[in-house]
């Protein structure tokens, strides 16, 4: 594989509701389809319980059967997974990012805007710093669903990252914005962006439509998933392209300092 690229998977997939054994066995089939042909796979926001306010019951901790099953799947498919779960730290409970690559290596982010009209606000803590990740030569920057609609959360500072994921529960109702905003990241911040979201209805009425996308940062589709079915899409991140355009439109030179309070 070329060392400058970066192969990325979405896997785009329905969510068993509350139930972490049928998802853990269902995403590592999944994912077990993407070795050796991907260097990232990204899954859907709370992959193994669904959007679920349910903490006290489904709640991990960091040695739990999630982290412990998605460090056991990198190294044995030579692959880094993202995504998200219910992590439990501190008495807190937390919709919390992993990054696990096949050496081991580890990050965490925690989700730092919370969804209050689904009352997220009410059960989950919110993180107060961004990750970005160092794998294979590429800085990545993971956060979560309801993030997206605040640019300055995600403001690329002086090229800090070169890739952008989301990872989501975003309804149906809302796929406009969905993809127009992941559209506008990339765009913006002059970086690939990712988005992944969940199909199919969970156990509290909610529907998700799925349109994982990922864009180039001219805001060129490069993935589109497609509405409504489950389908993992492969595509190849080009270092060299980003590096060029960053060179020859050097806009992230001219932008304006956020200070975040």
């Amino acid at each position: 594989m070329d060392n400058s690229s970066l192969r990325i998977s979405v896997i785009q997939s329905h969510i068993t509701w509350e139930d972490r054994a049928e998802n853990l066995g269902y995403f590592e089939e999944l994912i077990r389809r993407t070795s050796g042909r991907s260097h990232l796979a990204v899954l859907p926001e709370l992959f193994t319980t669904g959007l679920s306010m349910r903490v006290h019951d489904l709640a991990e901790t960091m040695d739990g059967e999630t982290v412990t099953s998605l460090k056991a799947w990198a190294k044995k498919f030579d692959l880094a997974i993202t995504g998200s779960f219910i992590a439990t730290e501190g008495g807190n409970y937390y919709n919390r990012v992993f990054f696990i690559m096949p050496d081991g290596q580890e990050a965490y982010y925690d989700k730092h805007h919370l969804f209050r009209m689904a009352g997220e606000d009410n059960y989950f803590a919110a993180g107060k710093e961004r990750l970005i990740v160092n794998y294979r030569g590429w800085k990545i920057c993971p956060m979560v669903c309801y993030d997206l609609r605040f640019p300055v959360w995600s403001r690329n500072v002086c090229n800090e990252y070169d890739l952008l994921i989301y990872v989501a529960n975003w309804v149906d109702a809302r796929k406009k914005a969905w993809k127009s905003l992941l559209q506008a990241r990339a765009i913006e911040n002059m970086a690939y962006v990712c988005g992944v979201n969940r199909v199919g209805a969970d156990g509290r009425g909610y529907v998700y439509h799925g349109g994982s996308y990922v864009f180039s940062p001219k805001g060129k589709k490069m993935i589109d998933a497609g509405d409504n079915e489950e389908v993992t899409r492969t595509c190849k991140l080009k270092k060299a392209d980003l590096e060029i355009l960053r060179t020859k439109f050097p806009v992230w030179k001219d932008a304006d300092s956020f200070v975040l309070k």
